[in-house]
């Protein structure tokens, strides 16, 4: 994860606008559902890795009866926000935030049930790195499971990739679905799986473009400003250029530690 902080207190706004409150990435609840499907989370401990703003870690433990969820993330304004949000839902008791620095997650060996994230380790270059992290503090028999924006191959981006990339301008290690699945079994991960959402999020993301340029632009300016919101119009666009073509994947995974 980078230790710049991309996203303060109006960004959080804006896609919790776009995306539903306390959320950083789409899907909401559905997407969460989709993640742990067939896992049972009842009364488990729950690392959220890269937790952003609260509403994942919200969605474990009351859709999902996780009993405790220990969120991570690096930077300061997304960590107090989910704090808030917690707290006036009335969760704080089973859910903790913590903001750490980049690096070895700061858990004891075989402390956790699961391992959560959802579209944030896009931050983690080192996959080969996340993974034996994650596979170290999972208890025997506990799942990795997550969601996270990928690229269809190893190597150099298009040119229409490398143009988005700078575009978002948010620090992406993006990673080939192939180098995930390496990586997992490497650690020592079993019943390794990976899911291919690009059909998904190629007809979300031009809804999304339409909300950002359409009739609904003002409540996004309200929230940005008019130059905040043309520069996502045109990150958004270059955006659904290559997850039509494919290149841009996002996919969900999971693996088991033995």
């Amino acid at each position: 994860m980078s230790a710049t902080e991309h996203y303060n207190r109006s960004i959080i706004a804006f896609l919790g606008e776009l995306w539903g409150e306390g959320y950083l990435s789409p899907g909401g609840p559905e997407e969460v559902a989709r993640i742990v499907e067939g896992l049972d989370l009842a009364g488990k401990t729950v690392l959220d890795v890269g937790s952003g703003a609260g509403g994942v870690a919200m969605t474990l433990v009351r859709e999902h009866g996780a009993g405790r969820v220990v969120g991570i993330d690096v930077e300061d304004d997304v960590c107090e926000a989910a704090r808030q949000l917690v707290a006036e839902a009335g969760l704080a008791e089973r859910i903790e935030f913590r903001r750490v620095e980049p690096g070895p997650f700061p858990l004891p060996d075989a402390s956790v049930d699961i391992i959560f994230s959802k579209d944030s380790i896009v931050h983690i270059r080192d996959k080969e790195a996340l993974a034996a992290e994650a596979f170290r503090v999972l208890r025997p028999g506990g799942w990795f499971a997550a969601s996270d924006w990928m690229i269809s191959h190893d190597g150099a981006p298009s040119p229409e990739m490398a143009y988005y990339l700078t575009c978002e301008d948010l620090d992406f290690g993006m990673a080939s679905p192939v180098r995930y699945e390496r990586a997992l079994r490497q650690a020592g991960f079993t019943k390794v799986r990976l899911t291919n959402r690009n059909q998904w999020y190629r007809e979300r993301a031009q809804e999304e473009l339409g909300w950002l340029s359409g009739g609904g632009r003002q409540r996004f300016v309200d929230i940005l400003g008019a130059q905040a919101v043309a520069d996502q119009i045109k990150t958004w666009t270059a955006m659904v250029q290559v997850v039509e073509s494919g290149e841009h994947c996002p996919h969900h995974f999971r693996g088991q530690k033995p």
